[in-house]
């Protein structure tokens, strides 16, 4: 890539020209593209998914709760994410609509431009927040990002590790596996929270590679003891953060595709996310699965509300 400019008009929609016609948060004003250290982006992929629908609305209900109902000022950290953080939001990539060969062309195009995207914004020392969109988007992101190793801190309900699902290699419920099986990330690089359904095959994968499990009961009968594991194994690495809404418990989570009882609220959440280690450094992070149906922006706001309390820890 020669010059990430190039990518902005070609391939994104500006967020005053997204659904939501506004930028995260709405505070792109004081901040140019050179001077953030954070640049978020949405890709709006709902191209796979198999049950409920609605992903591609994720970055329309995060960028619109950002703007307009929720405060930037981080009650909890009595921080203003404006004072910390100087964040730019690029818009929505362009995704080619392409009836013949679909799923292919589209996921070809992803893999062409969103890797070289995150590597290029690496390289200037800006951190990639990207906004689904179904959880595929992860491939891509992770893997322009792979090669200083990151930490993958996976959040979620589900494994997402099947080698294959309903004849496609790569889709909503695979990254994780393709991106073992392709060599971008070893097991033991990841820990996955919050995992409470899975079948048999992705328990044996997980199992085989190494890979951490941390499941809602072993959080809330020991949260202490997980957020001293996830201090101790996150210190002095890179960090990668891959958050599906859906980790939270069912009742937070009306919208989106795939929800499941027995998971975690947003005080089990925070101390999590808390416990990262203040010397980690995070490389980049997806935050997908959210939906908007029927005016209910109440997934919008829990994403909002867990972006907020991440950017302003110190391993960012």
């Amino acid at each position: 890539m020669t010059n990430i400019l190039d990518l902005l008009d070609s391939f994104f929609i500006t967020p005053e020209r997204t659904k939501a016609g506004c930028s995260f948060g709405d505070i792109d004003a004081k901040t140019t593209f050179n001077e953030a250290n954070i640049v978020f982006f949405g890709i709006p992929l709902e191209l796979t998914t198999t049950f409920g629908k609605g992903t591609s609305r994720g970055p329309e209900a995060i960028r619109s709760t950002s703007a307009r109902q929720i405060e930037t000022y981080v009650y909890d950290e009595k921080k203003d994410i404006r004072d910390v953080a100087k964040i730019f939001d690029l818009g929505d990539i362009k995704i080619p609509h392409n009836d013949e060969g679909k799923v292919d062309s589209v996921f070809a195009f992803l893999d062409e431009k969103i890797p070289a995207l995150v590597r290029e914004l690496e390289r200037t020392k800006k951190k990639p927040f990207m906004l689904g969109g179904e959880h595929t988007i992860t491939y891509f992101c992770f893997k322009g990002l792979s090669e200083s190793q990151p930490l993958l801190i996976h959040f979620d309900a589900h494994r997402d590790l099947k080698p294959e699902y309903e004849g496609l290699k790569l889709c909503h419920t695979t990254p994780f596996y393709r991106l073992i099986n392709e060599g971008y990330i070893k097991g033991k690089n990841m820990v996955q929270i919050g995992i409470r359904q899975t079948d048999k095959e992705e328990n044996n994968i997980a199992e085989k590679n190494g890979i951490v499990t941390i499941d809602p009961w072993e959080i809330k009968n020991n949260i202490d003891n997980v957020t001293k594991y996830i201090s101790k194994v996150t210190s002095n690495r890179n960090v990668y953060i891959s958050f599906d809404i859906d980790v939270y418990d069912l009742p937070y989570v009306p919208c989106t595709g795939t929800p499941e009882p027995f998971g975690l609220d947003p005080f089990e959440i925070l101390k999590i996310i808390k416990s990262i280690n203040d010397s980690a450094n995070l490389v980049g992070m997806d935050l997908v699965e959210v939906s908007l149906k029927n005016g209910d922006y109440r997934e919008g706001a829990l994403a909002t509300q867990t972006l907020l309390r991440i950017i302003p820890r110190k391993y960012v």
